[in-house]
């Protein structure tokens, strides 16, 4: 038998995995075997944070990855880890950032 966490670790592995597809909760909890619902609970109690907001901030810790590291434009960084469109991608990242994905880049690329 499985334990919890050992499960919470292979989905994020799997999600980690496929974040250059589009992923839905459903989808998720469709590949681990649950419902959405107890899902997203075993998920905070292992991970202490929500299934959507894990997936949304390592996306978003990955765009940065690549604003430093890439030229591709910021609306090609926000396809490629399907946020819907330029705005439903600046507004989070410039949230948890600080700085618009423009100015993030910048600065970086100076230090």
């Amino acid at each position: 038998m499985f334990r919890t966490e050992d499960i919470i670790d292979e989905i994020t592995q799997w999600i980690d995995s496929n974040l250059h597809k589009p992923l839905k909760i459903e989808d998720v909890a469709a590949r681990a075997g649950y419902s959405k619902w107890h899902l997203q609970r075993i998920f905070v109690q292992v991970r202490k944070v929500s299934l959507g907001k894990y997936i949304r901030d390592t996306k978003l810790r990955l765009a940065g990855i690549d604003l430093i590291n890439t030229f591709i434009p910021v609306l090609g960084i926000a396809y490629k880890y399907w946020f819907d469109s330029i705005h439903t991608f600046i507004k989070p990242f410039s949230k948890e950032y600080n700085f618009s994905p423009t100015i993030y880049r910048n600065a970086k690329r100076k230090i």
